[in-house]
């Protein structure tokens, strides 16, 4: 089965070993993982602050980039949701949308894909500690994948997982919201390292990088020794 990674540019700027982690996990599970070199941002940032027109060539070079993709797949749940949210920038144009629908119909978050596509529960990863796991909105929310990461991470071999206290709750990051709204998303974040905090977890996990980065920075700064982990990362431990 041949992959196309679609790795994300928090990924790419910020935390390569996610994607390192992700191509080693696909390949061990018999996938041949392809990186087209023309991918760039996906144009969320922009889309989120309202500036739909100016996302428009963004869109048209993703689409062009993956287009001959069997499948796309991606470690963030978010950049996923941005993929599928592509055919409602194009309802005056009939080709392109159909195009977008095409990539949108193709694109997986990984945890999705291996459950779904691969119809793998056990990835054969070990970690030894406990753990708890934050459910990032557009994740859950709008791409629906919610049961993946936990069906993948109950088979993580001594890994205890336990709940995060209102894990439904946004951490603050939101993108571009953390820069505009400072004061409010220092609050929400505050709120969500409390939560990870009373799980007396040694690891926080999660799917989206800018939800990681958001609460692993905080909590670095409020000297609160939890590690932070990708889900990627987790499932490519031995």
């Amino acid at each position: 089965m041949k992959v196309s990674l679609f790795v994300t540019c928090l990924v790419d700027m910020f935390q390569t070993n996610v994607g390192k982690s992700t191509v080693e996990l696909l390949e061990r599970l018999g996938c041949e993982v392809e990186f087209p070199e023309s991918q760039v941002c996906c144009g969320q940032p922009a889309y989120n602050s309202g500036y739909v027109k100016e996302t428009i060539d963004v869109a048209k070079n993703m689409i062009r980039t993956f287009e001959h993709a069997e499948y796309v797949v991606t470690p963030s749940g978010s950049c996923a949701t941005m993929f599928v949210e592509y055919p409602h920038l194009f309802e005056d144009d009939q080709e392109w949308k159909k195009r977008a629908k095409a990539l949108a119909d193709k694109t997986y978050e990984l945890t999705q894909f291996i459950v779904e596509v691969l119809k793998v529960t056990d990835v054969g990863a070990r970690l030894s500690g406990k753990a708890t796991y934050h459910t990032s909105c557009h994740m859950t929310r709008l791409l629906g994948v919610k049961d993946a990461p936990f069906v993948l991470m109950n088979q993580v071999k001594d890994l205890e997982l336990v709940p995060l206290p209102n894990a439904q709750n946004c951490c603050g990051f939101g993108g571009t919201f953390s820069v505009k709204m400072t004061p409010i998303s220092e609050q929400m974040v505050d709120e969500k390292v409390d939560c990870v905090v009373d799980t007396d977890a040694d690891y926080l996990i999660g799917a989206d990088c800018g939800c990681l980065l958001n609460i692993g920075g905080r909590m670095e700064r409020l000297g609160k020794n939890v590690k932070v982990m990708h889900i990627a990362e987790v499932l490519n431990s031995k």
